[in-house]
């Protein structure tokens, strides 16, 4: 009972986390490019029997019900992410502009358990973003996509604030990363892959690697950018993001947007697509896809006539304010779901500026992701791989594998640790009869505790709370 007990709390978990989107009357798991280039037997298919399955998280949940198709009408496919709809007015011309978010369930997870990819070429947080603009009977869209670096890597926990991310020395790389570009191709068309990860440091063999895997693909639907988004932009100097927007611009323009007229008449297609990466795919990504879906917004909404060819989209002050909000939630709603904070540098997206005040902000979002990351999400990844499926309870074969026994170091380390420091500062305000004798106090109750620290760290991955319904892959 004790047990039960504990997996309905997981699905509970999942249940309760914000942005859980689904509609009774439109696909939202496909774009609207690719619904208008299916057939009409597509068409005349149910919302479950022709959903994405990329994006169906209730997938497992429904499985009963897809084996009875006259089951079918009373179940709809729930999608994870971020969706805003919001009814703006430029030059006195009323549209409605959308974004939706559309997370992927495969290899889905918290994130310092789930990174790269796997063997089927899926990437950890993987999110598709559709920017769709409406008026006059006309629509348009413009798809992003973000996920995480495409090759064989980790970054376990274990109590130090940045761990070291791991490259796995056995994996062939160059065939998940064909595997994964090889899906995106057919999907989306040419892609420009935007890395956005640090050049130096504990970042740099990821770039190494990713631009080696790019080469050694020679595919030509691939072209490999590399942009030190913290380097570049370092002591607020957010205005050289200019430089990566020129790099692209013409990119960009070639890629172009789908737009469909009334009738249904497909008028323009998007040819290709932008794939940005940070190392969590959540806080420079979502600054470099606000930018360029501005961008193709700005040449939507001129082709529309709703925009004069002259005027740009941050001249109009109110629209200008809405864009800029939605897409610091969409960074949001992204950064909570995967690091469980809102996203870092959202002042500048919600501004257009680096503040004191962000900076502040981003430092306290730091520190909960550290102790979220560190004593918290194995208890969520296990709830995400219950509820998606990836471990199924066996109720004739059951081994609880949620008990956890925890050796002598878990127990005693912090405690001593604790009560060493208490001491050395009840040594320091409550003074022995001389300095001397307050001296070797202190330095013996602080050595104690430094010494005591440094054993937890070096035995960090035993605290840290891992997940335990599914082993995940330990690289070599």
């Amino acid at each position: 009972m004790q047990d039960n007990k504990t997996l309905f709390s997981m699905i509970n978990n999942v249940l309760h986390t914000d942005a859980f989107y689904f509609a009774t009357s439109y696909d939202l798991t496909h774009t609207l490019q690719r619904l208008a280039n299916t057939s009409p037997e597509f068409q005349d298919l149910n919302l479950l029997e022709r959903a994405d399955p990329r994006f169906v998280w209730n997938g497992h949940l429904l499985r009963d019900f897809i084996t009875q198709p006259e089951l079918h009408q009373f179940v709809f496919p729930v999608i994870h992410g971020f969706i805003t709809i919001e009814a703006s007015s430029v030059n006195g011309k009323v549209f409605e502009w959308t974004i939706i978010s559309r997370r992927s369930c495969f290899r889905a997870g918290a994130r310092y358990y789930v990174r790269g990819i796997d063997s089927e070429g899926y990437a950890a947080n993987f999110v598709e973003t559709e920017q769709i603009v409406q008026y006059g009977g006309l629509k348009a869209s413009f798809v992003q996509t973000r996920g995480s670096i495409p090759v064989f890597w980790s970054q376990r926990p274990n109590l130090k604030y940045k761990p070291k991310p791991q490259i796995s020395k056995m994996a062939n790389h160059l065939d998940g990363f064909q595997r994964h570009f090889d899906s995106q191709a057919v999907l989306y068309g040419r892609q420009v892959v935007l890395n956005l990860i640090n050049q130096k440091g504990s970042e740099k063999p990821l770039e190494v690697i990713f631009d080696k895997m790019v080469t050694s693909l020679g595919n030509g639907m691939i072209k490999y950018i590399a942009f030190d988004f913290h380097k570049e932009c370092s002591r607020m100097r957010w205005h050289r993001l200019q430089i990566l927007l020129d790099m692209v611009t013409e990119m960009q323009d070639e890629f172009g947007y789908f737009l469909v007229d009334p009738d249904g008449n497909v008028l323009l297609s998007q040819e290709g697509i932008f794939r940005s990466n940070c190392m969590d795919c959540l806080d420079r990504t979502n600054v470099i896809q606000s930018l360029l879906a501005r961008r193709s917004l700005q040449s939507q909404l001129q082709r529309m006539g709703v925009l004069h060819s002259c005027q740009k989209i941050e001249e109009q002050r109110d629209f200008e304010k809405t864009y800029k909000n939605a897409w610091a939630d969409n960074a949001d709603a992204c950064a909570k779901q995967y690091a469980g904070t809102g996203a870092l540098k959202t002042d500048f997206t919600r501004t257009g500026k680096r503040t004191v005040l962000g900076v502040v902000m981003d430092g306290w979002n730091s520190t909960i992701r550290y102790y979220k990351n560190n004593f918290s999400d194995g208890f969520k990844q296990d709830s995400i791989d219950l509820f998606l499926g990836n471990y199924s309870v066996d109720e004739t074969d059951w081994v609880n594998p949620l008990h956890d026994i925890k050796d002598w170091k878990f127990f005693t380390l912090p405690v001593i640790m604790v009560v060493a420091f208490s001491m050395c500062i009840i040594c320091l305000v409550m003074a022995g009869d001389t300095w001397t004798e307050t001296l070797a106090y202190v330095l013996f109750w602080g050595t104690a505790s430094v010494l005591t620290g440094g054993l937890i760290l070096f035995n960090g991955p035993d605290f840290v709370d891992a997940p335990r319904l599914v082993q995940k892959e330990k690289l070599d």
